[in-house]
Order: structure tokens, then C-alpha cells, then sequence
């Protein structure tokens, strides 16, 4: 789908199908007013007899419009007007563009972009847009043996503003296409079976990356591993016939000794739990327990659209986590590139063992600051649910900045604890350290775990266990949190340009 920016009086603008809202008062938009005075008070006389009462995500396409430069009007209902917030902005482009999909129109004009919405600005507005519209018209259907060939009629979206308000409009729209774009990746990414999507396949898809965006790559393979003595990494790949593969890729678009911002995505294309199996149901799910590395992939390709005058690496350490009689066992003791040795007390606590190594690798890069994002605790879906990602920083500055982009994004995360107190869980009589802390705060031991390999710089970890994929009818891959990394990353560029 392409995306364009359109001014202008909606009446005037040629279209296929021209969207106006109506708030569940009955009262028109003022696109829809524009409208409903050339169409001699059609629109307003349609709702004044009750054909449509402007509820929440309702619309109604009115197929033949004669004598307009516009074919077809699609109104969509926006709730009340004293409620519409983000929530209900994003719903109502989300059902106006699911009702267009199903019109012959080729392509349309939305006039939903002019909207106020309260705290958020235009350039918001025509990210959100971007971005709703994309995750609407997304399929995931290549492993069907006969996919879906008939696509919709919609091939050109133009969203309506007021007027531009400068450079800041088509800023927000190429990173709404951008973000959108990466959003896909990570999206297929994650839906991809584990029979496909090894970490031979992310190193490919890398590769791919990096050819198709100038990216630069760098792929450590198991014996690069040994010999930088990544013994956690390795000990969770023991069990699997899959190669394990550390992944970087760089995009270097800041000054050439710029210390770069460094994202680290978990990549476990497969988790079984390993020696300490997980239970059957919806084991199946556990492919998306690489939907970590998938977000990491897919902001690299973002930047890279968007050209962000920033020095940006993702790195992503890929293995499956499997039973077998080569398999680390509970009760092994590993060394890590730190130094630091671990009790593995359950193998089913790996992706912090792969990260840990990841980021005592990230540390020759002298990085400004380090994310890393996993699927990494059960727990962490306990505390939060579904819809924000925990968020853990050993920098406060970081910390604000992060839940920032993720309110900026409607992509949130919410902050919690890294006291020290947490520390005394994962007391090893063993080792320098266990791998787990029990039950109480799961997630926050988690967290305290990686801490200790994050001593060097500033670092913020996001739990998305939560957040990375749907389940049910709607089962799949989300997307997230691509909207708040490339918007972090969009903002620290736009902070050095001024």
C-alpha cells in the first residue's frame, strides 16, 4: 500500500472513497461537513433519521455518489466526542481501512488524519494511521499450499491534514512507513514455523538485510563462540542438531566514532524448555520465543528506511532450546564471556543465559546505551498482562527516555524495580550465581540477572513475554516492540539535530 500527504478542502479532492468520521452525538467531522455541503445535505439528513448513530468502529459506505469528484463516502463511527482518545483514533482507522478493503476502490482519501486528539499532535496522527493501516491489510498466509491471491481493490492511501505544518508531516509519514515496514518483518518473522525459521534462517534473513540496505553484517558461528568462551550461550544450544548463531548488524548513519546505540534481540527460534520441559499445551507457541530478535531485525530495517543520522547495532544470539542426551542439564555449572560462572538450575530459564553473552560481547562496541528485548519471563505476563512490556534500566535517564518512546509510539511499557534487595534470590552455594530466583518476582530476578552483565554501560531491558504475539483466534506474531525502538531511535536523532 502506498501512502501520500493531501490538503485541500476533502470535497475538492478527487478520490475512490473519501472517509469522514461522525461522533455517536450525530455530529459530523468537519471533513464530513465539507462533504455533506457539497453533497446538499445528504450526509447530515442520512444521520438526523437515525441510518447511522456514529457508535464506535460502526461504518456505512454510501457506494454511488453522483455529481462529486469523490465515487464513494465511507463514514465511520467515532464514539463520543469526549472520549476520543488514542484508542479510539486507532479503532476508527482501523475500521475504516477494513471497510475499504472490502470497496473496488483502488485508492482513497482519510480525512480521519485531521481529527484532534487530545495531547498528540498531526504528525502522531499520520504515524498511527500509517502504521493501523499496514497491520490491517497484513497476511501471513505463504505456508498455506493455496494462499489467498485475491487482493484487495486498495492501493493508494492518501491521508488529509489541514495543512502542513512543515518538515514534521513528512517526517512522521516516512516513519510511519518505515516503523510499518518493520513491523511486517518482525511480524513474518515470528509467524514462520521453527522448521523454517532456524538460526541458520535469521543469519540469512541478515544477510538479506544487509545487502538490500547497507547494512554491515557479521555472523559468529559455534566455533567463534568457543573460542570467546560464551560457555552460557553454548550451553543452551547443546541440546539442538541447529547451529547457533550470534547475528550483528550495523548501520552506521551518525559520526564515524560515535558511540552507538546497541539492541540486543533474544533468538530462540524454539523453545521446548529443554531438560526441564515445558508442558505440551500450546507448546507451539514457543516459536515466537524469538520474537526478540524479530523486533531487533526489523528496527535495523527501519533505521535503514528512515536513514537516521545515528551509529545503530542489533545483535541477536540464535539457538533452539532442546531436550537431548548432549542437552545442559539442571544442576551444570557454565562459564560465561564474562567471566562469571552460573548454576543452571532450570534449563527453561535460557534466554537470559544467551543474553548474557550477547551483552558482554556488546561491551567492545562502547556503546551509548544498550536495549535488550526478549520473551523472557511467564512472569512478567502475571504482572502485566498483554498490553505493556515490563521495562528495567540501571539508568534513570534511560529508563524515562524508553517509556518516552513508548508512550509517543502507543507502544507502552511500564517501569519496574531493579532494587538490589531482588539480588539475594539468585544466591548460588555453587556458583558465582544461579539462574533463577524462585517464584516471587519472576521477572524482576530475570532482570537482576542480566544487571550483573550490564555493569559497564547503560543498559534497559524489556520484558515483551506479553506483548510479542496473540494468541486464540487471532494467533500470531504482534509486531511490537518495533513502534518504540524506532522511535526511540527516531527521537535521539532528532534531539542531536537540534
Amino acid at each position: 500500500m502506498e501512502f501520500s500527504i493531501k490538503t485541500g478542502s476533502p470535497e475538492k479532492l478527487k478520490s475512490g472513497c473519501t472517509v469522514v468520521g461522525v461522533f455517536a452525538t450525530r455530529e459530523l467531522s468537519p471533513s464530513a461537513r465539507a462533504l455533506d455541503k457539497a453533497m446538499r445535505g445528504t450526509l447530515s439528513a442520512l444521520v438526523k433519521r437515525g441510518d447511522f448513530d456514529g457508535k464506535a468502529g460502526s461504518t456505512l459506505l454510501l457506494p454511488r455518489v453522483d455529481g462529486n469528484v469523490f465515487e464513494r463516502v465511507l463514514l465511520v463511527g467515532l464514539g463520543p466526542e469526549s472520549e476520543f482518545r488514542e484508542k479510539a483514533y486507532r479503532e476508527a482507522v482501523r475500521a475504516a481501512v477494513a471497510a475499504l478493503r472490502e470497496t473496488a476502490a483502488r485508492e482513497a482519501l482519510l480525512c480521519l488524519t485531521e481529527l484532534p486528539v487530545a495531547g498528540r499532535n498531526q504528525a502522531w496522527a499520520i504515524t498511527q494511521a500509517v502504521m493501523v493501516a499496514m497491520e490491517v491489510a497484513y497476511r501471513f498466509d505463504r505456508m498455506k499450499s493455496k494462499p489467498d491471491r485475491s487482493a484487495p481493490a486498495l492501493r493508494q492511501l492518501a491521508l488529509r491534514v489541514s495543512a502542513r505544518s512543515g518538515a514534521d508531516i513528512d517526517a512522521a509519514l516516512v516513519q510511519g512507513v518505515a516503523t510499518a515496514h518493520g513491523m511486517r518483518l518482525a511480524k513474518d518473522l515470528g509467524n514462520l514455523p521453527p522448521n523454517v525459521c532456524t538460526p541458520t534462517f535469521l543469519a540469512e534473513q541478515a544477510a538479506q538485510l544487509a545487502r538490500s540496505h547497507r547494512l554491515k553484517l557479521e555472523v559468529l558461528e559455534q566455533r567463534d563462540m568457543q573460542r570467546l568462551g560464551m560457555g552460557a550461550l553454548l550451553a543452551v544450544a547443546r541440546g539442538s542438531r541447529q547451529p547457533p548463531k550470534l547475528i550483528s548488524l550495523s548501520w552506521n548513519g551518525g559520526a564515524r566514532k560515535a558511540p552507538p546505540v546497541v539492541l540486543i534481540g533474544k533468538g530462540i527460534t524454539f523453545d521446548t524448555g529443554g531438560i526441564s520441559l515445558k508442558p505440551a499445551a500450546e507448546m507451539d507457541e514457543m516459536k515466537f520465543d524469538m520474537c526478540g530478535a524479530a523486533s531487533v531485525l526489523g528496527t535495523m530495517q527501519a533505521v535503514a528506511m528512515m536513514k537516521l543520522p545515528l551509529n545503530v547495532i542489533g545483535i541477536v544470539p540464535a539457538t533452539e532450546n532442546m531436550p537431548g542426551g548432549n542437552a545442559t542439564r539442571p544442576g551444570d555449572i557454565v562459564t560465561t564471556m564474562s567471566g562469571q560462572t552460573v548454576e543452571i538450575l532450570n534449563t527453561d530459564a535460557e534466554g537470559r543465559l544467551i543474553l548474557c553473552d550477547a551483552m558482554t560481547w556488546a561491551e567492545r562496541h562502547q556503546p551509548a546505551a544498550v536495549i535488550d528485548i526478549a520473551t523472557l519471563t511467564g512472569a512478567c505476563v502475571i504482572a502485566l498482562g498483554h498490553v505493556a512490556s515490563g521495562l528495567y534500566a540501571n539508568d534513570e535517564e534511560l529508563c524515562q527516555e524508553v517509556r518516552s518512546a513508548g508512550h509517543n509510539a502507543w507502544d507502552r511499557v511500564w517501569p519496574m524495580p531493579l532494587w538490589e534487595d531482588y539480588q539475594e534470590q539468585l544466591k548460588s552455594n555453587f556458583a558465582d550465581f544461579a539462574n533463577i530466583g524462585g517464584r516471587p518476582a519472576g521477572s524482576v530476578t530475570a532482570a537482576c540477572y542480566l544487571a550483573r552483565f550490564a555493569r559497564k554501560f547503560s543498559w534497559a531491558h524489556l520484558d515483551i513475554a506479553g506483548t510479542a504475539w496473540k494468541s486464540g483466534r487471532e494467533k500470531g506474531a504482534t509486531g511490537r516492540p518495533v513502534p518504540l525502538l524506532t522511535e526511540f531511535l527516531a527521537a535521539r536523532a532528532r534531539a542531536r539535530a537540534q
